[in-house]
């Protein structure tokens, strides 16, 4: 019989990657270990899934900036952060669909204005009636908040069916390209970001301003 003290980790299973530990220096590479830590830590997860569900119905922050490092981080878990993501998003797209139905002049109406689509709503209501479908899908991949296209579909009374179907299709893939891209080049990434961590942090910010903008435009 075998001792049970015997049983090597190797033999219960595979043990994970240990986590990168980030070496960036100067006041840059500061804020990035800190990041790199936080996304490895052990309340990063149910973080992440608390933002992409929120994400979806009010909160501005999309759910990409924690699952970036994150899969960074820990590449050996990229598809598991993105499914969890993608199941809280869509979860979070039925809190959004039905404020959108049932509380759309009370609660609705404010968070569109908050995103500066106040008075558009028949703008919205006559792209819906043609292509309510293709705006699910079109704009769950961009940076266009996402809240605005389930709040939106609820008011529309959109089948929710065809909605569910369409969150899940759209945002999964969005959150695993996004999971796949950071795991599968993050590591090879690391040393060299690492060194030029000025460089990678101001063309990060040049996106993520141009992503805003872009958004801003596209009403």
């Amino acid at each position: 019989m075998t001792d049970a003290a015997s049983i090597t980790p190797a033999a219960s299973g595979a043990a994970e990657t240990p986590p990168h530990t980030p070496k960036a220096k100067g006041p840059l590479g500061a804020m990035y270990n800190w990041v790199m830590r936080l996304a490895a830590g052990k309340r990063a997860e149910p973080a992440l899934y608390t933002v992409s569900f929120t994400e979806s119905s009010f909160f501005p922050i999309p759910p990409d900036v924690m699952l970036a490092p994150m899969c960074f981080a820990r590449p050996e878990r990229w598809a598991r952060y993105a499914f969890g993501c993608t199941i809280a998003s869509v979860l979070g797209a039925l809190l959004g669909y039905a404020i959108g139905m049932f509380l759309f002049d009370a609660v609705g109406e404010h968070i569109l204005n908050f995103f500066g689509y106040g008075g558009k709503q028949a703008e919205l209501e006559a792209a819906y009636a043609t292509a309510g479908v293709w705006i699910i899908l079109i704009k769950g991949l961009t940076p266009i908040p996402f809240k605005l296209v389930t709040i939106v579909s609820g008011a529309m009374a959109m089948d929710p069916f065809i909605f569910i179907a369409s969150c899940l299709v759209t945002r999964g893939a969005r959150f695993f390209l996004v999971a796949w891209l950071f795991q599968k080049f993050g590591p090879t990434l690391a040393p060299i970001i690492e060194k030029r961590i000025g460089l990678f942090m101001l063309a990060f910010a040049i996106i993520l301003i141009g992503g805003i903008a872009a958004a801003a435009l596209i009403h």
